[in-house]
């Protein structure tokens, strides 16, 4: 059996945790990209709409959604499920996201799987990894698997 201070260092690891959920969503919906980056450990990895590796590059590609006709977005993750074995974890969650693309309103819904650290008391993540269920306008409607954004249907949920 625990101790309770194991007890109480697991559940303040895993309000951490949440709470880093929470940033990032809000950094990324703000546009805060140097905040944003400080969310990541210097190797971090983001596995979804691209791949860069790094803060340098993730902040380029973070930045660069614009161009390529991501122009606002809301992320909202929840049920979040978390693993962890001393300072590291994994973390599962749901994404919603209502998005404006190329000027449509747009949603997305997808799945987080995040590999997060723990480096010098603060949780980190080490890749944070985007698996969609679809990406499109509202217009077209929803279901699973239907994409209107390539880059998108590369990062879909694999059966």
């Amino acid at each position: 059996m625990s101790t309770l201070e194991e007890r109480i260092r697991r559940l303040e690891d895993l309000e951490a945790i949440r709470y880093l959920d929470a940033q990032y969503c809000r950094h990324l919906d703000d546009g805060n990209w140097d905040a944003l980056m400080e969310l990541f450990t210097d190797d971090g990895e983001f596995d979804g709409l691209s791949n860069p590796n790094g803060k340098a590059e993730m902040r380029a590609f973070f930045a660069g959604l614009g161009d390529g006709g991501l122009t606002a977005f809301w992320h909202f993750i929840t049920n979040l499920e978390i693993d962890l074995d001393g300072d590291r974890g994994t973390v599962r969650s749901f994404l919603w996201q209502p998005c404006v693309t190329d000027a449509n309103a747009s949603v997305a819904a997808g799945r987080y799987t995040d590999q997060v650290v723990r480096v010098d008391g603060r949780w980190l993540y080490r890749v944070k990894q985007v698996r969609f269920h679809f990406f499109g306008p509202l217009t077209d409607g929803w279901d699973e698997n239907q994409f209107a954004l390539d880059s998108a249907r590369r990062a879909a949920v694999r059966a």
